[in-house]
């Protein structure tokens, strides 16, 4: 039965006995002790009776005067006073002992016949007096020999009192410690290994509670704290393992995103991306089978473009569906991702799906700027629930698979549009260079049959060397457009490409030529770096044509605004007269500037050379400093 005291009243009671009995031994011990002083005293003073009464009988004997005698008398009449009443100044009476008290009595009876003697008024006989002094001291001695008796016992009680404090103060000692270690030390060293099992992550450890006191509490405390600590790690443990798992599931989600974005990004073709995407989504979902479907403009009829462990039997009749047909392929436009269960084979639209045993359809619609274009289709043998977190992972697929096939629709638009980018450019060239030379044969052609048939051969001779000169001409523009065209910028500089154009230039020319940069600015773009080294080629064609030079200098500034100077020390012409050759030539450089927001300034006097400068308009400049940059063009070149 648990004690329902407290500690402190615990304490208190033990204390307060101890103290009880401490007082109750303090108490008797004082008044033994005053038993013993007053019994003492008594001896001392009886011993002084004894004393005076052989004093008054030697003065009495030898008939001292009456005031003498009368003075010893009051003092031993004093002393029987004070052992019968006591001295309050000082501890000194006569034990309340029968025995003391009869022979105190005794004294006090031969006091009266004593006292008679003494003050007689004729001298008692000698003989008488010295008797009854004899009888009456004897008396006082037998009073003495009591109270010593008396003492002798209050000194044993004494004694034992002693012996029993002792006891006390030993029992008190024994009896605080094991208190101690009863209410205090055994709770608190219950406490610390329970705090010591607690500390180590044993939540289940609990204290026994047998008292009611402040200890008592204090380990009731403990195992409510134990309690909700065990509850709480309990819970927490749960809630960590339901977080890892969360955790781990969104790490398995993301890395299957991961993997599909990355194949994505590398498939080339509609089918392989199709095929791949499915395989994996599949993997992902652990679906059973998995199909890809394209939808037309109208959304109404759905193309499979791809599937994964579909049935045989079923790729026939699900390769091309008319929206409405069957579950698949009937989206709405606003429609989301939603799990269709697939009831039996009697049941249309899905009895086709019911018949080779799949319970579930997963319809994820595919979407590209809120249009959609498409339909994922994930097929399960069991009942399926999608979590949140599922339909987000589809739904992000989903939108990867439209992106990645826009991208590859935007990358054949792109090769689309750069043929007829090519094939435009090809023709203007053609049209500007080898068109005219062939026009320009066609005539020397008619005016050599005119010729023939009017047998004029000299016309014919020279009409044949005009022929030649122009097949010479229409060789080199061929060559030449040959040699435009392999010349291409596949970089963010296009330093060098004009490094290789000049270099196929001397090649073909033999003349030395120089390249000259300064200045620093951004890249250009790629199409301004195109158009600008079509028009450096066309600047070269021309003195290559028509020049004479003995030397060639293309300087480059990078700025602001970007300028090209192409520079010859040929034989000029007079830029204020019509020159056929060089206006064609001039005008085809002039049209591509004008494509770019570019000016082309041409500067050329009769001997002395000409300057072709093109400038672009403005773009950003960076802030570093370059120094200007000389490449001399001297080493031979070898063709590609």
């Amino acid at each position: 039965m648990a004690s329902t005291a407290s500690l402190s009243i615990k304490l208190v009671r033990i204390g307060a006995a101890l103290l009880v009995l401490a007082l109750a031994s303090i108490g008797l011990t004082l008044w033994v002790t005053w038993q013993l002083e007053g019994g003492a005293a008594a001896v001392n003073e009886a011993g002084r009776m004894r004393m005076q009464a052989w004093r008054l009988t030697s003065a009495v004997q030898a008939q001292l005067p009456s005031a003498e005698v009368q003075a010893l008398v009051d003092q031993f009449a004093h002393s029987l006073d004070v052992l019968r009443t006591g001295d309050p100044t000082r501890p000194l009476f006569v034990p309340r002992d029968p025995d003391v008290q009869r022979e105190f009595q005794t004294v006090e009876s031969l006091w009266q016949t004593q006292h008679a003697l003494w003050t007689a008024a004729q001298t008692p006989e000698a003989g008488v007096l010295l008797q009854s002094t004899d009888t009456f001291v004897q008396a006082i001695d037998r009073l003495v020999m009591a109270i010593e008796h008396q003492l002798a016992g209050f000194t044993a009680i004494l004694n034992l009192f002693q012996f029993v404090m002792v006891a006390l103060a030993i029992g008190g000692a024994v009896i605080m410690l094991y208190t101690g270690y009863l209410y205090v030390i055994n709770p608190l060293a219950h406490l610390r290994r329970g705090l010591a099992q607690v500390e180590g992550g044993e939540f289940s450890t609990r204290i026994d509670v047998d008292t009611q006191d402040e200890f008592g509490q204090v380990a009731a405390g403990f195992n409510r704290m134990a309690s909700t600590l065990q509850s709480l790690y309990g819970g927490l443990e749960a809630q960590v393992a339901a977080k890892t798992q969360r955790i781990e599931a969104q790490r398995a989600r993301l890395a299957a995103l991961y993997e599909v974005s990355a194949f994505l990004a590398q498939a080339n073709t509609i089918e392989e991306l199709s095929r791949g995407f499915s395989q994996r989504v599949r993997a992902v979902m652990k679906a059973d089978a998995v199909a890809v479907r394209w939808s037309d403009e109208a959304n109404q009829r759905y193309l499979m473009l791809a599937s994964d462990c579909f049935p045989t039997s079923m790729q026939e009749e699900e390769r091309s569906l008319i929206a409405g047909a069957c579950a698949c392929g009937n989206l709405a436009p606003e429609a989301r991702t939603r799990v269709i269960p697939i009831r039996n084979h009697e049941q249309a639209p899905m009895r086709h799906c019911a018949k080779v045993g799949y319970e579930s359809l997963v319809s994820v619609p595919v979407r590209l700027q809120q249009r959609l274009i498409g339909e994922i289709d994930l097929f399960f043998r069991s009942t399926v629930q999608l979590s949140a977190e599922e339909t987000e992972l589809l739904d992000a697929l989903a939108s990867h698979l439209a992106s990645a096939l826009e991208g590859l629709r935007a990358a054949a638009l792109e090769r689309e549009a750069a043929v007829g980018e090519e094939r435009t450019l090809l023709a203007r060239e053609l049209h500007d260079s080898i068109a005219q030379s062939l026009a320009f044969l066609k005539i020397q052609s008619q005016l050599l049959r005119s010729a023939v048939q009017k047998q004029q051969h000299d016309k014919v001779q020279s009409t044949l060397e005009e022929l030649e000169l122009g097949l010479k001409e229409s060789i080199n523009d061929v060559r030449e457009l040959l040699v435009h065209f392999r010349t291409r910028t596949n970089t963010d500089h296009i330093e060098a490409a004009l490094q290789e154009t000049l270099q196929k230039f001397q090649h073909q020319t033999g003349l030395p030529t120089r390249l000259q940069l300064d200045g620093d600015g951004l890249p250009l773009p790629a199409d301004v770096q195109v158009q600008v080294l079509h028009v450096v080629q066309e600047a070269l064609s021309n003195v290559r044509k028509h020049a004479h030079a003995s030397h060639v200098s293309l300087d480059v500034h990078k700025g602001a605004r970007w300028r090209f100077v192409v520079r010859d020390n040929g034989s000029g012409f007079d830029t204020t007269q019509q020159h056929d050759e060089t206006h064609v030539g001039t005008k085809i450089m002039h049209e591509r500037a004008e494509r770019i927001g570019a000016t082309v300034q041409v500067e050329s006097r009769p001997g002395q050379g000409t300057s072709l400068t093109l400038t672009l308009p403005p773009y950003p400049v960076a802030n570093s400093s370059v120094g200007t940059v000389g490449l001399d063009l001297t080493e031979p070149f070898t063709p590609p």
